[in-house]
C-alpha cells in the first residue's frame, strides 16, 4: 500500500524513497484494463480524427495477428521507424500482443544507423510509412541488413476523410509510392482479419517488451531492455504524480520513439483513461492551435520546445486557460525560461529527470504545490536514490559532496542488449548508475550538477560545464549556452562557451565582451578561453542542447580527431 507520507531519509546511511508496490501488469494488459473501463472514450485525436479505446484494442489485436501470420513469433524483434501517427499505437501495442519486442527507430535516423540499430538487435520487420524519406530509408536498409519485410502505412488512412482527401490532392510529393515487392505488406492489409486468434501469453515481469536504445552520447547507442512491468510500473508511476485525472487530455508532439513521451506520453495515457492529442511533429504554430481547439489539459516537452513556443508570434492569440501542467525533462531546464514561460502563459512549468535506462521517469517536482525551482525534484513513487563517490562508485559520496546519482525501482532496466559487460559497469549494488552528478538537500530534492562525462579537467580541477552555463544566462543578451572542455598544451583543458543571443539584444554584445562579463563572476580554474557567438547551436533528435558535435569539432581544430 501506497505511504500517507512520503518520509525522506538521510541519503548518506539510506536510499531516499517512496515506499509502493505495483502489481505485475502487461502493456497489453494495460489497453484491455483501459477499453474495459470505458472503450467508447477517445485516446487519440488526430487533427480531429478520433480513436477510441475499443478501436484502437481491436487494431492491436489485429495487428498482432497479422504478424503472427507473418511468421513473427514471441521474442522477435519488429521495428517501428515512425513519426507520431496512429499506426504506432497500433503496432506498438499489436507487437507486444503476438509476445514480440517492439525497437524504437528514429524518423531522423540515416540508413547506416539503421542499419547498425536492425543488426544489433536482429530486428526481423519493420513497421513505417509511405513518406519520404522513411520508406526510401527502410527499403535500402532491406537490402543491406536482418530485416527481411517491411510494414508500410500512409498518413492519409489515418486522416479524417476531408483532411485525407485534400493531403492525397495537395501532399502526393511528400510520399512515395509503395512498389510492388514481396517483402513489403501494407499496413491496412495486416488489419484485414478477425483479431480472433488466441495471442500468446506475457509473463510481465520476465518477458520484454522494447528494446529503447540510448542516445550514443559516449558511443554506439546500446539497446535498454525494459520488460512489460518496467514500462507499466513507470506509467503508474507518473500517473500517482498527476492528482488531476478527470477528462485529462496531453499532447502528444514529443516523439513516442524516445522514451520520455513512451512513457509519459503514450503509456500514462493509457494507464489514465485519457485522450492524446496527437501530432507528427513539434511545430510550435500546430502545437498553440491544438491547444486552442482541443483544451489540452497537459503538455511535455524538452526546453527548446518551451522556447520555441515563447518565440511564436501565435502565443499572444492563444487561449492557454485549460493547461493544468506543463513539464519539461530530457535537459535542464534554464531558470530565466522558466520564468518567462510562465509569466507568457499564466500555466505551470515543473521540472523532471530520467533516462533510457529507467523506462523514462526517476524524479520529478510536484505537479499541484509550490517544490523547488532549479531540482528535479524528489523520487517518484518506489523509487529509492543514493549518491554514490565518484571516484569509487561501491562507497557513498561523503556529505555535502556532490555524488554519482545511482537509482533502483520497478522501472528499471534488465540491463543491455547483448551487452553484459555494460552491465557490469553501470550497475552497482543493484542500482543503477546514471553519469549525472547530483546532490540532495534536506528535504529529498535533488539537483542534478553535471554529467560525469561533461566535467572538464583544469590543470587537476573539475570544472562543471552547467554551472558555468547558469552565469551565463544571467545576461540578458544570451539566449542559450553550451559549455565545453578544449584541449590546452598547460592545464590538460579549458572552457569554451558557445552562445545564442535574443534577436532584439545583439547590438554591441560580443563574443570577448561576453568572455570578459563572465570570467569576473567565475573562479579562476573556471574561467573560460573564449566565447563564441553562433546563429544555432547543435541539438539531438528529440531537440535537446548538444555538446558532442562542439567537442568533436574542437577536437578536429587541434588535430586530435
Amino acid at each position: 500500500m501506497e505511504s500517507e507520507n512520503p518520509v525522506w531519509q538521510d541519503h548518506y546511511d539510506h536510499p531516499v524513497g517512496w515506499a509502493q508496490d505495483f502489481a505485475p501488469l502487461s502493456l497489453p494488459g494495460m489497453l484491455q484494463a483501459a477499453a474495459e473501463r470505458d472503450g467508447g472514450r477517445s485516446l487519440i485525436d488526430f487533427y480531429g480524427r478520433r480513436f477510441t479505446y475499443a478501436e484502437c484494442l481491436d487494431a492491436a489485436r489485429r495487428f498482432a495477428c497479422g504478424l503472427i501470420d507473418l511468421g513473427i513469433r514471441p521474442g522477435d524483434r519488429v521495428g517501428l521507424y515512425l513519426p507520431n501517427v496512429p499506426h504506432y499505437v497500433t503496432a506498438y501495442y499489436g507487437i507486444m500482443m503476438a509476445g514480440a519486442i517492439a525497437v524504437n527507430f528514429s524518423p531522423l535516423y540515416t540508413v547506416e544507423e539503421l542499419d547498425h540499430q536492425a543488426e544489433d538487435s536482429g530486428t526481423r520487420m519493420m513497421v513505417t510509412l509511405s513518406a519520404r524519406p522513411l520508406l526510401g530509408n527502410a527499403r535500402a536498409m532491406l537490402d543491406r541488413c536482418c530485416v527481411e519485410r517491411l510494414v508500410v502505412g500512409n498518413v492519409a488512412e489515418a486522416l479524417p476523410a476531408g483532411k485525407a482527401m485534400l493531403y492525397r490532392l495537395f501532399k502526393r510529393k511528400a510520399d512515395e509510392p509503395i512498389p510492388h515487392d514481396p517483402r513489403l505488406t501494407r499496413f491496412a492489409d495486416m488489419l484485414s482479419n478477425d483479431g480472433a486468434r488466441t495471442l500468446p501469453a506475457i509473463d510481465p515481469e520476465r518477458d520484454l517488451a522494447l528494446l529503447q536504445y540510448t542516445g550514443g552520447t559516449t558511443g554506439r547507442p546500446k539497446g535498454a531492455m525494459l520488460t512489460h512491468q518496467n514500462l507499466t510500473a513507470n506509467a503508474r508511476q507518473v500517473n500517482m504524480l498527476d492528482p488531476w485525472h478527470d477528462n485529462d487530455r496531453i499532447l502528444g508532439a514529443l516523439p513516442f520513439f524516445h522514451v520520455f513521451a513512451n512513457t509519459a506520453v503514450l503509456n500514462r495515457t493509457v494507464a489514465n483513461g485519457g485522450e492524446i492529442v496527437m501530432l507528427p511533429r513539434f511545430d510550435s504554430r500546430q502545437v498553440l492551435a491544438a491547444i486552442q481547439r482541443t483544451r489540452i489539459t497537459s503538455l511535455p516537452g524538452v526546453p527548446t520546445m518551451f522556447q520555441a513556443l515563447l518565440d511564436c508570434p501565435d502565443l499572444a492569440k492563444t487561449n492557454l486557460s485549460s493547461l493544468r501542467i506543463c513539464i519539461s525533462g530530457g535537459a535542464p531546464l534554464p531558470l530565466p525560461l522558466k520564468e518567462h514561460f510562465e509569466r507568457a502563459t499564466g500555466a505551470r512549468l515543473v521540472e523532471g529527470y530520467g533516462l533510457t535506462e529507467s523506462s523514462g521517469v526517476v524524479s520529478a517536482n510536484p505537479y499541484d504545490r509550490l517544490g523547488k525551482v532549479g531540482t528535479i525534484g524528489q523520487p517518484i513513487p518506489a523509487t529509492r536514490i543514493r549518491l554514490l563517490d565518484r571516484e569509487n562508485p561501491s562507497r557513498r559520496a561523503p556529505p555535502g559532496v556532490p555524488g554519482e546519482i545511482a537509482v533502483s525501482g520497478p522501472q528499471i532496466m534488465q540491463g543491455y542488449w547483448n551487452n553484459p559487460a555494460a552491465d557490469g559497469d553501470v550497475f552497482a549494488d543493484g542500482y543503477l548508475r546514471t553519469g549525472d552528478v547530483g546532490t540532495v538537500d534536506e528535504d529529498g530534492y535533488f539537483s542534478v550538477v553535471d554529467r560525469i562525462k561533461d566535467m572538464i579537467a583544469v590543470g587537476g580541477f573539475k570544472v562543471f560545464p552547467s554551472q558555468v552555463e547558469e552565469v551565463l544566462y544571467r545576461h540578458p543578451a544570451v539566449r542559450e549556452a553550451l559549455v565545453i572542455g578544449i584541449p590546452d598544451s598547460y592545464r590538460g583543458e579549458c572552457p569554451k562557451a558557445f552562445v545564442t543571443l535574443w534577436a532584439d539584444k545583439t547590438e554591441g554584445v560580443e563574443g570577448d565582451g561576453l568572455k570578459d562579463w563572465l570570467n569576473e563572476q567565475l573562479g579562476k580554474h573556471e574561467r573560460v578561453c573564449a566565447v563564441e557567438i553562433r546563429d544555432n547551436l547543435p541539438r539531438t533528435l528529440v531537440g535537446k542542447l548538444s555538446r558532442k558535435e562542439l567537442v568533436a569539432e574542437e577536437r578536429a581544430k587541434a588535430g586530435l580527431a
